[in-house]
């Protein structure tokens, strides 16, 4: 990071210190506080005495000096709640306004660049979190999201966008990153270039993207990343926020408009952005032994490992960073990388490393359902309807007794209000928190969606089948176990010819 730049960003920490002790002694409204810490990757929790900092990774890269970072955050400031985001941060709760500051200013210091993680700003750049380990990769992402990420911060001070943007690249058609619906999205190809799509979005009115490209050369990502900057910030929505999402510009411009302006922007965009001279680091490590097991993963190159853990819900106890420090010492070329589904990975392991990490990692997701993938919720989050996190935890407990076998409930999306933190809308089930009217009495509800895809080629949104009060999902969720386990078929391949009796079981138990 470049001097000049660093010195703008601590200006601003000084100028949040200030900002949150006014907050935080009723100097300031929650929506003037909002609109002033959302830029430094914070917000109030629902308890105002309470705040939550963003911390922005590329493609969910934590290193051990990070890592170790984390660890001695969590007990220099006592903190009890780490959440896993499905954009690949790490958010760090409950924490007092006086802790914000020097934590944002340490996290600079260690190489984590809060600012930009809310507000009207590009977030974390995201990729897939096995990039350059995975089999069967396409090509390793990493160098172009870790460019991108660089060229964006730089970018923080002088932008103003009508609101946030997200980019990301994927390195196989898993899609684990969503490329094919975010603001601006890189598909990796065999032949070594990129399918680039613009415009896409979960929440209110989601979009699939627009293709733009489908062949882009991975030196020219700042071009189109350049491009998207300048369409969004000449066509964009700035009077009303509800509509100010490149999504919208779908609905303003047209797809083939869209693809015009867009054309004409990139064409400005090469004339004044460099193109990157992108290396793919070699991995120089000696395999030593050999390793089995559900959560480890064979890498492509040969005799290294990855292993993976699944907290529930996504909530990372605070106690993992430090084990996992602990378990890394010592250890070369070692990562940790958070997933957009709440698993955390460690990536470059040795047979005889791996080992130490399992037991480090120990209480975690077995099964599909166990790695259902939730938002933080609304007992946290100002802007959440449902408890998303209740809701899961009261799902677990109700199937547990039942011991389903693996695969015969899915994995689980759950977002705790419409804006789709959760992504319910791309899972083969998904709920969005809600309210539902018994009588004269609002009662807790989830709106259910079901048969949401995320894969390259065959996205799509789920389809509404109905709102469930709260208190009555995990039993629809005991009922549909049962009867998928009678089938002897795995709930994605009963769903595919069961529509019409998933359809009666949702009717069956939506009230009112």
């Amino acid at each position: 990071m470049k001097p000049s730049l660093k010195k703008q960003f601590q200006e601003k920490i000084n100028q949040f210190a200030d900002q949150s002790a006014a907050f935080q002694a009723g100097r300031l409204d929650r929506k003037t506080y909002k609109g002033m810490s959302g830029g430094m990757g914070s917000y109030a929790q629902r308890d105002p005495h309470l705040h939550m900092l963003r911390l922005r990774t590329v493609g969910g890269c934590v290193d051990l000096k990070k890592l170790k970072f984390i660890a001695d955050a969590v007990e220099k400031y006592h903190v009890r709640r780490l959440k896993m985001t499905t954009c690949q941060t790490l958010q760090l709760h409950d924490l007092p306004a006086e802790a914000l500051a020097p934590l944002i200013q340490s996290a600079l210091e260690h190489g984590i660049v809060t600012l930009g993680g809310g507000g009207d700003h590009p977030r974390s750049v995201m990729a897939s979190p096995l990039s350059g380990v995975e089999r069967g990769e396409a090509f390793d992402v990493l160098p172009c999201a870790k460019a991108a990420s660089d060229y964006l911060v730089s970018r923080l001070p002088d932008l103003h966008l009508p609101r946030k943007l997200k980019v990301a690249f994927s390195n196989s058609p898993k899609n684990e990153t969503h490329v094919t619906f975010r603001d601006l999205g890189f598909a990796a190809q065999p032949d070594g270039t990129f399918r680039v799509f613009c415009a896409g979005g979960l929440g209110p009115n989601p979009k699939l993207g627009v293709c733009v490209e489908e062949h882009a050369a991975p030196s020219q990502v700042l071009c189109y990343i350049d491009a998207m900057l300048r369409v969004f910030t000449a066509f964009g929505n700035y009077e009303n926020r509800a509509r100010a999402r490149t999504r919208y510009l779908q609905d303003t411009l047209g797809p083939e408009a869209l693809r015009t302006e867009f054309s004409r922007a990139l064409a400005l965009s090469r004339m004044h952005t460099p193109v990157v001279s992108l290396t793919v680091p070699t991995l120089q490590k000696q395999p030593d032994g050999e390793a089995f097991g559900e959560r480890v993963i064979a890498q492509k190159q040969p005799g290294l490992y990855a292993v993976s853990y699944h907290p529930a819900g996504g909530h990372l106890p605070p106690e993992i960073p430090g084990a996992l420090c602990v378990a890394l010492a010592g250890t070369s070329h070692t990562q940790v990388r958070i997933g957009p589904d709440g698993t955390l990975y460690v990536i470059n392991l040795t047979g005889r490393e791996v080992p130490a990490v399992l037991r480090a990692t120990e209480e975690g997701a077995v099964t599909a359902f166990e790695r259902s993938v939730s938002c933080v919720g609304a007992s946290v989050c100002q802007q959440g309807v449902g408890d998303s996190q209740k809701l899961l935890a009261a799902m677990l407990e109700a199937v547990q007794p039942w011991h389903f076998p693996d695969g015969v409930l899915p994995t689980v999306r759950i977002s705790g209000c419409p804006s789709s933190c959760g992504c319910h809308q791309v899972g083969s089930l998904g709920f969005a928190g809600s309210v539902k009217m018994i009588g004269q009495t609002a009662r807790p509800a989830f709106t259910l969606y079901a048969g949401g895809r995320e894969r390259l080629g065959q996205e799509c949104f789920g389809e509404k089948l109905g709102v469930l009060l709260e208190e009555d999902i995990p039993a629809f969720m005991i009922r549909l176990g049962q009867t998928v386990q009678a089938s002897d078929m795995t709930y994605d391949r009963w769903a595919e010819s069961h529509r019409e009796e998933l359809n009666a079981l949702a009717a069956a138990f939506t009230r009112g």
